[in-house]
């Protein structure tokens, strides 16, 4: 009888720690269990779908004058036609790949370029640290958008991977400085202080060690950065600054403009691309809140 009642907690105890009776890993469950972060996924699942197969189902080529000018919404065209001729729902479907390839790569490049420097700088002392710190310093003082333009402007190559560059390379230092602030906080730490008598290498340290503990803080960094380039990217393309052979969300608001969609009353052709933004973004930052989940217990239900 004993043996037969102490099986259920042999079997809970083997079950593996990040798991939940199947459910999947700890922290998925976690993520997927608060209400505004599971919205944010599902948002953010349908945005990559869309990119994805948008080949496939986008009805017309986003390019190509496959009706009248200024048409408005109808059943061959949902959203109606630019002044063009070209069908704005097709153009809607493509410019999520865009916005999601921007916003992806771009957001992944100034992650890392942050992540090394407050790494570096946050573990290091002396002239490493103070050298980094004021680039550091330098880049945050730097008025972004002016910069922005200004690249985007003067450059001779204009295209996608130009966008991601600018992007990349001025987005970096926010999420440089809180790295560095936790790494500070984190490098006395005993575990830290054993690995160091232990004869690790201050590589193996930083990673073995130290990012281990800044998962939380790096996902929700990246997020950030993903957003940022996002609305980066949108805004250029605002302003006529996007590779004019590219469909974008922000090419689309900016050709609205340009075709007078307001005088037209195309108010589909205007509204569209402004809400899957919104959308693009609230799904970024719902998921947030599930991170926030993740990082800290005490958010934490049961």
């Amino acid at each position: 009888m004993s043996a037969a009642t102490s099986l259920p907690a042999a079997t809970t105890a083997t079950r593996p720690a990040g798991t939940e009776r199947g459910r999947g890993p700890r922290w998925y469950v976690l993520l997927w269990r608060d209400p505004k972060c599971r919205i944010g996924l599902i948002l953010l699942t349908l945005f990559l779908l869309t990119a994805i197969l948008a080949p496939w189902i986008a009805p017309y080529d986003p390019r190509a004058a496959v009706g009248g000018p200024s048409e408005g919404p109808s059943a061959q065209h949902w959203l109606g036609t630019t002044d063009s001729g070209e069908d704005v729902f097709s153009q809607l479907i493509w410019g999520a790949r865009t916005s999601l390839l921007v916003g992806l790569v771009a957001g992944l490049i100034s992650t890392v370029i942050g992540l090394i420097i407050g790494l570096v700088s946050g573990y290091s002392q002396g002239v490493v640290d103070e050298i980094l710190s004021f680039l550091t310093n330098l880049a945050l003082v730097v008025p972004v958008l002016p910069l922005i333009v200004t690249l985007a402007s003067y450059s001779p190559v204009r295209g996608i991977g130009m966008i991601i560059f600018v992007i990349s390379i001025t987005g970096w230092a926010y999420g440089a400085r809180i790295k560095r602030s936790q790494v500070i906080s984190l490098r006395t730490r005993d575990y830290v202080a054993a690995a160091k008598l232990a004869g690790d290498s201050t590589p193996r340290i930083i990673v073995r060690e130290i990012m281990p503990n800044m998962t939380s803080l790096i996902v929700v960094g990246f997020m950030g950065a993903a957003l940022g380039a996002i609305g980066g990217e949108a805004g250029l393309s605002f302003l006529g600054l996007g590779d004019p052979q590219t469909v974008s969300w922000g090419g689309m608001l900016n050709q609205a403009n340009i075709g007078g969609a307001l005088l037209t009353g195309q108010f589909a052709w205007l509204v569209a691309p402004g809400l899957a933004l919104a959308l693009l973004i609230t799904s970024f930052t719902l998921i947030n809140f599930g991170i926030d989940t993740l990082s800290n217990p005490q958010l934490r239900e049961g």
